[in-house]
């Protein structure tokens, strides 16, 4: 048997999405035949005793305090990035032109020209053979992809209806902490890029429509939150009391809007509404795609990720919908695992990203979602924004 050729990987950011990320890299290869071998070979961040700590934790061979210094290295191959929106453009970009591959955490970037100019460099980075893709890591929920073959294998129908949601509620204390996650600066925008841009994708990839005009609301119930650590002046720790320093929130605490499709291979298009939002009581990662055509129905919720509800009116029209569990070797992904009954989680996602993004980059073709793809999330963003900023006047896309 050949041993797969190594992939070597450098990656910035360690927190959240640094330490969903590692676990996929390190368990791809030991669930999934791949055609390369990836490598966590150096771990990348700014802070030099945090990113050495991690690295350790996480199973990295090395660290550097500069992505930079990753650039010039001849035993990185690709570069996954897990920062924030405002670094992604700069990082990227610099990547492909390096000669690497790149995976970028979404929302792609901070707005539709650093987009644009991201998903040009991977245009002409993709005609020298190196590829990127866009972690929108929800496609790879197993009923959520099941989902999108019953729709791709007619099994709804003409697509008429889409609704959305993606409830949390961890901001709903108004004393919670300052994250980068509410400066617009850094995140680009709140609930709406940071968990609305999911069910965005979610929809476009599961229908195969795309978005062509929407008419939004967007809402900041917080305007002010204590500052903690690192934002309290250079560097100092600060506490989360009645009396602590206070920054200004810059972004959106829900987001609402209607929305058109084009009708992809149908016409005319389905309807949407969409609502994002992080101050949903008892909601604490309730993704929610529902799409109703004219044979049939489905419904996911990511609080229930295992399971994908359906309703076929030829089948059973007085019954409403059956419950699908979503762990037969049939199903996408599944056969990989654990036995029939026995659910994935969570983190089986990006382990699955790994592998569907190392498999494309074996056989020589762009993975999905592309850059391109991407940034047609942003462009909605975008829309969705201007939209609000203008009393909910129709914004196209």
């Amino acid at each position: 048997m050949t041993t797969p050729k190594p992939l070597r990987v450098g990656m910035v950011g360690y927190a959240f999405m640094g330490a969903a990320h590692s676990h996929a890299w390190r368990t791809a290869p030991r669930f999934f035949d791949l055609p390369l071998d990836p490598q966590l070979t150096a771990l990348c961040g700014r802070n030099d005793d945090g990113v050495r700590a991690s690295a350790r934790k996480l199973g990295w061979g090395s660290v550097e305090t500069d992505w930079r210094r990753l650039l010039e290295r001849d035993d990185i191959d690709l570069i996954d990035i897990c920062t924030p929106g405002n670094t992604h453009a700069e990082i990227a970009i610099a990547a492909l032109e390096a000669g690497k591959h790149v995976l970028c955490e979404k929302p792609l970037a901070n707005s539709v020209a650093e987009a644009e100019r991201m998903t040009e460099a991977a245009r002409a980075a993709a005609e020298r053979g190196v590829f990127s893709m866009c972690g929108f890591s929800y496609r790879r929920t197993p009923a959520l992809a099941l989902a999108k073959r019953m729709v791709d294998d007619g099994r709804l129908g003409t697509i008429r209806h889409v609704r959305a949601q993606y409830l949390q509620d961890w901001l709903s204390d108004e004393n919670a902490p300052m994250t980068w996650r509410l400066d617009k600066s850094k995140s680009g925008s709140g609930s709406l890029g940071d968990i609305g841009a999911h069910s965005i994708d979610a929809a476009q990839w599961v229908t195969g429509q795309q978005i062509t005009g929407v008419s939004a609301l967007l809402e900041t119930f917080v305007h002010e939150r204590p500052l903690a650590g690192d934002l309290v002046g250079l560097g100092g720790h600060g506490d989360v009391g009645a009396d602590a320093p206070r920054g200004t929130v810059t972004v959106d605490d829900a987001a609402i809007f209607t929305a058109r499709f084009d009708g992809g291979a149908a016409s005319p298009g389905a309807v949407g509404v969409f609502e994002a939002t992080r101050f949903a009581l008892g909601r604490k990662n309730a993704m929610r795609l529902e799409v109703n055509g004219t044979k049939a129905s489905l419904a996911f919720d990511f609080e229930e990720m295992n399971v994908l509800s359906f309703y076929d009116a030829a089948e059973s029209p007085d019954a409403g919908f059956r419950r699908i569990f979503v762990t037969e070797p049939e199903h996408p992904y599944a056969g990989n695992w654990w036995p029939t009954g026995h659910g994935l989680g969570y983190e089986h996602g990006f382990t699955h990203q790994v592998v569907d993004l190392v498999t494309a980059i074996g056989a020589g073709e762009q993975p999905s979602p592309s850059f391109a793809d991407a940034l047609q999330v942003q462009k909605v963003l975008a829309a969705v924004e201007g939209s609000a900023a203008e009393s909910s006047r129709w914004q196209k896309v």
